[in-house]
């Protein structure tokens, strides 16, 4: 007779059965916790900050404790599947249920949370500064004490107070609270790159002292330029005319000079008086001559052209038009002659009076009368 062959005792195959049971049903629950969306956060949605350094299996612990994985299990083992994607650290915001997986795909390709924020042509940085913490961004304060340090632009402008005038204005992406120094150094950044446009040959070769008094001298200038006009067009001839008059050794007398200088010392209420005009600052240009010792802001891109190629001109004046423009002047007559039109538009008239009326008188034609008798011929 054959020996029957041994059977593996029931209760192994029954284990056998109920391991791989569990395990298809783990692997179930690992598929349902991964590819179908799981919101466990408040309606108004939830922000998670991701630490630099952090591993995969803390960031699945942090997703599920802020309710936005079903499994930290399921959404480790799935971040150890692509090795080769990192998590990126950083702020993210989840405002809607999506699955494990595309959160995890959200943190590897670092899609934080940022918002806009516009730093327009022209702003200070007391304007950078205050519009930074209307944003609820950061304290202006701390904006200031890092935009007080000009360590960022010693390589091209040397003898910089501060960064002001190097700020360069553009939209930014900034997640809610930046670092002060972190966004100073973004716009810095900024601007170098916009200077090589400006001025190609920047940045190649050793720099000399006539370089770097260039690159003051044109900032501050265009940072006047700025200020004085919105129009493009006009801005190069108001480079001329701040030029000619600097040549000619003519104070400026550019009203955003005093308003600067007044507002460095905390001082400007928002309206420029006369006799404001004499405040003691080196930034006054109704007192001193010449271009003021730095920036009164952060001018922007056609500003800077302007104040690299000024239009040659004779104006040495300039007054408002009340359209945005100006009108220009090359005598102390011809200002004057334009001060009166910017007063006659402001009273609602146009700009040159009307000519004076010519009128016509008719003389009516005498009868020849009779001769008197005797009356000399």
């Amino acid at each position: 007779m054959r020996p029957e062959s041994a059977k593996p005792p029931k209760y192994l195959l029954r284990i056998f059965l109920l391991g791989l049971l569990a395990a298809g049903g783990m692997a179930v629950w690992m598929w349902y916790g991964i590819t179908k969306p799981y919101q466990g956060f408040a309606a108004e949605g939830v922000f998670v900050d991701v630490p630099h350094g952090a591993s995969r299996r803390f960031v699945a612990h942090l997703l599920k404790k802020n309710g936005v994985v079903r499994s930290a299990l399921a959404f480790e083992i799935y971040a150890r599947r692509h090795p080769k994607r990192t998590l990126q650290a950083g702020e993210y915001f989840f405002d809607r249920a999506i699955t494990g997986r595309d959160v995890f795909w959200k943190l590897a390709n670092g899609e934080v949370y940022e918002v806009a924020f516009t730093v327009r042509e022209g702003e200070t940085m007391f304007d950078i500064a205050r519009e930074l913490q209307a944003g609820k961004f950061m304290p202006a304060g701390d904006f200031l004490y890092a935009a007080g340090d000009p360590a960022l632009i010693r390589d091209l402008s040397p003898e910089a107070q501060t960064l002001e005038g190097f700020l360069f204005p553009a939209t930014y992406e900034l997640p809610r609270h930046p670092a002060a120094s972190e966004l100073t150094a973004q716009m810095v950044h900024k601007f170098k790159e916009e200077w090589k446009r400006v001025v190609p040959q920047a940045g190649k070769g050793q720099r000399d002292e006539g370089d770097h008094r260039l690159v003051s001298r044109v900032v501050t200038l265009a940072s006047l330029v700025e200020r004085e006009t919105p129009k493009r067009d006009e801005r190069p001839l108001v480079a001329g005319v701040f030029e000619n008059r600097v040549r000619k050794g003519m104070r400026l007398q550019c009203d955003p000079t005093v308003i600067y200088a007044m507002e460095r010392l905390g001082q400007y209420n928002g309206t420029l008086m006369g006799k404001d005009l004499s405040f003691d600052s080196l930034y006054n240009t109704y007192e001193h001559s010449g271009l003021p010792p730095g920036p009164i802001g952060n001018p922007g891109e056609a500003s800077l052209r302007a104040a690299m190629e000024p239009t040659k001109t004779n104006y040495l004046y300039f007054v408002a038009n009340t359209q945005g423009g100006h009108f220009f002047g090359a005598t102390l007559e011809e200002h004057n002659e334009n001060v009166m039109k910017y007063r006659r538009l402001l009273a609602g008239e146009p700009a040159d009076p009307p000519p004076p009326r010519i009128t016509k008188t008719t003389s009516k034609k005498k009868s020849p009368g009779k001769k008197r008798k005797g009356a000399a011929r």
